[in-house]
């Protein structure tokens, strides 16, 4: 036998653990797995406590004072257990809350009542992130199964408070809406009113139907496959189908689920708790839930009705494993709604995208200058295609024209945080520089301040390189110097290019003083 090869074996960095939290309106749960070096996800263990956070919120408008202690002694423990596992850097958690926090008066009061007796901070995370990680937790069927996808197809998960739903075309989501629907909230509306239990149905079709009546107006053609996300559509299909759900996704009848919702309608919450072992809230919740879906589906005429083995959790570890950067899937979503906004706002297109490929060229090539994530490029591209839509309104102070749209805008997939910055960033393609007294730019941290003036002062230059407007510079090389007090961009142009040359002189100066490097351009012929 041949003797073995001896060699240099690969390094590999060791698995890296993890936690999301979800505190939800009827319970908290948390998911703690290994994030491999490949960006695989191994789950490890996972966790449920039911505390009715959204029946409070819901009736009164705040979340009682024993609510809140059943809340942090749930986290407390999940805190035990996280150190046990050694996870306790602020970057390997993760805790999002839903509208039963959200909505609550005493939303604030409640998350510093955790953070202090936790240290667990609850992040921004309004209806265009669960958006973007609703169509996360879908998008690996889209690439594994298209045939599926290749038509209309609608994926909902209704929660204890809201229903989110994306309607995409082929791979493309062509609609999304959050709706102020949800299976808790439906519930308190029946115990308000005091009706009998047979008419629980009758009650409840018809609030349904009114929350989600304009979707007929902004989603005409059929639906040909509906996917329902949710824990509680997980458990009817899994009862329905009389096995538990290996798959990831599973084909149910539509009319056996509306035969199982009709039964489930006539049992009380406390039945349902006897007979499937389900929480109080968890109870309160199924019936009304499933009931929103079927509703849903029918509404859409939908041909295929199926049901996806995953959840809010996974979606946010899949994240964690991209390194909190949006995907390249998600970014394809991002920058088509972008483009769609832009048109709205008659944007030059074929100059918005060049200058948003320079400036992702500029970020790119001097990464060693910036030490910017990839979370920031996303923000500067959008800032790049957006910049000139305050010319719509008019060209005096067109920039701060474009503040205004962007900030009352929406873009899929995009928080409110970060519009912020896509503002501010686009705000400053021009004129005055950041200053401390500016509206929005001095609200920021310090590292968000830092970041919008580098990115601001990328754009600028990536303006700089299209003064003329025409193209004319195809590629750009940019070169850091070993002192890193120079950068040199050499630009692939057969065209004179002495109108970049001259604007990028009046321009580079707050670049410079941001990163103390001169720049300079030079040209190279094709």
């Amino acid at each position: 036998a041949n003797p073995p090869k001896i060699g240099r074996t690969q390094q590999r960095n060791p698995p890296r653990t993890v936690a999301v939290i979800d505190i939800g309106s009827t319970s908290l749960r948390m998911q703690v797995a290994e994030i491999q070096d490949d960006g695989s996800i191994r789950k490890l263990e996972e966790f449920a406590q039911a505390v009715s956070l959204g029946k409070d919120t819901f009736i009164s408008g705040q979340i009682e004072r024993q609510t809140i202690e059943d809340c942090v002694h749930v986290l407390r423990l999940y805190r035990s257990k996280l150190d046990e596992y050694g996870v306790t850097g602020k970057d390997q958690i993760r805790v999002i809350a839903t509208s039963g926090i959200k909505e609550a008066r005493n939303s604030l009061a409640m998350q510093d009542r955790i953070y202090i007796a936790t240290g667990f901070e609850i992040e921004p995370f309004d209806a265009a992130e669960l958006h973007r990680v609703t169509f996360l937790g879908i998008q690996p069927f889209i690439t594994t199964q298209p045939q599926l996808f290749s038509g209309q197809t609608v994926a909902c998960e209704v929660g204890g408070g809201t229903t989110e739903l994306l309607v995409l075309k082929a791979s493309d989501v062509i609609y999304s809406q959050t709706f102020r629907l949800g299976a808790l909230r439906l519930r308190k509306t029946l115990e308000a009113l005091d009706l009998p239990i047979n008419r629980s149905r009758e009650i409840m079709e018809a609030k349904i139907l009114q929350s989600i009546d304009q979707l007929s107006e902004e989603v005409s053609q059929p639906a040909d496959c509906y996917v329902a996300m949710g824990s509680d559509i997980r458990f009817a299909a899994q009862e329905i189908k009389h096995h538990q759900l290996d798959e990831y996704l599973v084909e149910v009848d539509l009319d056996d689920l509306d035969s199982f919702v009709t039964q489930s309608l006539l049992l009380s919450p406390n039945r349902i708790v006897a007979r499937y072992h389900f929480s109080q809230p968890d109870a309160e919740s199924f019936g009304p839930g499933l009931l929103t879906h079927v509703l849903i589906a029918k509404s859409m005429n939908a041909k295929r009705f199926l049901v996806a083995n995953v959840n809010l959790r996974d979606a946010l570890l899949q994240e964690m494993a991209a390194g909190r950067r949006w995907s390249e899937a998600i970014q394809n979503q991002i920058i088509q709604s972008a483009k769609q906004l832009g048109r709205k706002f008659h944007y030059p297109q074929k100059r918005a995208e060049h200058v948003a490929k320079l400036a992702c060229t500029l970020f790119d090539q001097l990464k060693p200058l910036h030490r910017m994530d990839d979370r920031y490029r996303g923000i500067l591209e959008l800032a790049a295609l957006l910049h000139e839509i305050g010319m719509f309104v008019g060209t005096r102070s067109n920039h701060k024209h474009t503040l205004y749209l962007i900030r009352n805008s929406e873009l899929f997939g995009v928080g409110a945080r970060d519009m912020e910055l896509v503002a501010l960033v686009a705000r400053y393609h021009r004129r005055a520089t950041p200053q401390p007294d500016h509206d929005g730019y001095s609200q920021l941290n310090r590292e968000e301040r830092v970041s919008v003036s580098k990115l601001a002062a990328l754009l600028r230059l990536a303006i700089a390189l299209d003064a003329s407007r025409s193209q004319r510079i195809s590629e750009i090389d940019c070169q850091l110097t070993n002192d890193g007090k120079r950068v040199v961009i050499k630009a692939r142009s057969s065209a004179d290019v002495s109108m970049e040359q001259l604007k990028l002189k009046q321009v580079r100066g707050f670049f410079e003083s941001i990163f103390g490097a001169e720049t300079i351009l030079q040209t190279k012929l094709d």
